[in-house]
């Protein structure tokens, strides 16, 4: 059975730092493009960090230079190195995993349930 489970969510007061995890089970990690992404209340989910399977990352402008995604393929993980936490990072941040099988076979997509941040003082 294909999961994706993250973890390491909290509450954390602005400024702080916050480190998630995001583990794949029943799934080639090594062929998927994975994400990060967020859901505040009465907000859309939006992308915060992506990273290949190339292992090349791209970032929302409103996290740049705070936020580092990373992946290790031998742990079957993706990370999200969080600091200088705002309020307005308080937000749900799920993990998004797109298993790329080749034209033949196509892309499969996977979400994790989610992990809560939440940024107060």
């Amino acid at each position: 059975q294909e999961e994706v489970v993250e973890s390491g969510g909290g509450v954390v007061q602005p400024g702080g730092s916050l480190s998630l995890s995001c583990v794949v089970k029943a799934i080639l990690f090594e062929r998927c493009d994975m994400a990060w992404y967020r859901q505040a209340p009465g907000k859309q989910r939006e992308l915060v960090a992506s990273i290949s399977r190339e292992g090349n990352v791209n970032y929302a402008d409103s996290v740049k230079g705070r936020f580092t995604v990373s992946r290790d393929n031998a742990k079957d993980t993706m990370y999200l190195q969080m600091s200088s936490l705002r309020p307005e990072d308080t937000a749900t941040y799920f993990c998004n995993a797109n298993e790329n099988n080749g034209p033949a076979f196509g892309t499969l997509e996977f979400w994790g349930q989610g992990t809560q941040v939440t940024v107060s003082s």
